[in-house]
Parts: structure tokens; sequence; C-alpha cells
């Protein structure tokens, strides 16, 4: 594969872990709210979950919250793990285009 071919490959793969972050990076920001709605929410108005195609009430706030704080510590660690990994594609990136562009 020559210089020009990787570097290609390179640049799709950059193109989809930044995709990949943008979703997670969404993903956490919507978590957030959620659990920021779920703590503004009064105590005697009714909490409801959306599972599969049907909403049901909520009866333990405290473990939804734990719930849901727990899927945010994962994706959140998830987002740290992508944007790691975008990080050394761009730096890939970079090396090879320099090489292209030393050798040109």
């Amino acid at each position: 594969m020559s210089e020009l071919e990787r570097l290609q490959v390179v640049v799709g793969e950059v193109q989809s872990a930044r995709q990949q972050v943008a979703a997670v990076r969404n993903q956490v920001s919507e978590l957030e709210g959620t659990i920021a709605a779920v703590q503004a929410q009064p105590e005697g108005l009714a909490l409801h979950r959306h599972l599969g195609g049907v909403l049901i009430e909520v009866a333990d706030r405290a473990a939804l919250l734990e719930d849901l704080r727990t899927s945010h510590a994962q994706l959140q660690q998830h987002l740290e793990r992508l944007s790691e990994h975008e990080a050394r594609l761009v730096e890939a990136y970079e090396e090879l285009r320099k090489d292209i562009e030393g050798s040109a």
C-alpha cells in the first residue's frame, strides 16, 4: 500500500472516530439533561421510563438516578477512550502527511 493510500485510510478512520466522538458526546449531554430533569422533578409527581415501546412508571427514584449516573459514567469513560483513539489517529495522519510532503 502506498503512502497516499495509507493516508486516505487514516483520513477515513479519523472521520469515523470524530463521528463516534460526536455521537457519544451527544449521548453524554442527553444523559446529563435527563439526570438534571429527574432531580428537578417534584417528589409528588410521577416519573416514567421508556422500556421497549412502553412507558413504565418508576417507583424507585433513587434507583433510577443511580442507573442514569452509572450509564453516564460508562459513557464518559467510553468518550475518553474514543477521544484518545481519535488523537492517535490524528497524530498518524500528521506523520503520514509530513512523510508525503517530505518525499514530494
